[in-house]
């Protein structure tokens, strides 16, 4: 049984490439800055505006749901279908870009979210939205 005489070799971290790549990055970084200082010295006159106070962030998406007796909520109070145009087209006067999402009851009748749908329409809304719910399974396999 031969005996083993050669020691071998303990592994060895070569750090020569991590080092190659931090001074790489430290160049990068030092140049970015280099061209933001020399943007900042160009000789322009910037024009000026009034100050109006800070921009509003947009209203969130108003839900309107449509119950499965037919009765309509919109933000948790209930409304007929004439004021949810209204208050609609008062909000949308307010921030022209809203956005409105549409839950109708499963078991109600299409006809009534139908009608939702088209007083949104017709306050001038043109981001409107259905919410469903994905099925567990997909209604072709059930039996």
């Amino acid at each position: 049984m031969p005996l083993k005489v050669h020691v071998d070799e303990q592994p060895v971290l070569n750090l020569a490439p991590m080092i190659d790549i931090v001074f790489l990055l430290i160049i990068f970084f030092m140049v970015g800055t280099t061209f933001t200082q020399l943007d900042r010295d160009i000789e322009i006159q910037v024009p000026e505006v009034a100050d109006n106070g800070g921009l509003t962030a947009p209203p969130e998406r108003k839900l309107i749901n449509v119950h499965r007796d037919g009765h309509i909520t919109m933000d948790r109070r209930s409304v007929s279908l004439e004021d949810l145009a209204d208050s609609l087209e008062n909000a949308r006067s307010q921030f022209s870009g809203l956005g409105v999402t549409i839950r109708g009851d499963g078991e109600s009748t299409w006809q009534r979210v139908a009608e939702v749908a088209n007083a949104c329409r017709q306050a001038g809304i043109k981001d409107i939205g259905m919410s469903v719910q994905v099925a567990a399974q997909p209604a072709a396999t059930r039996r």
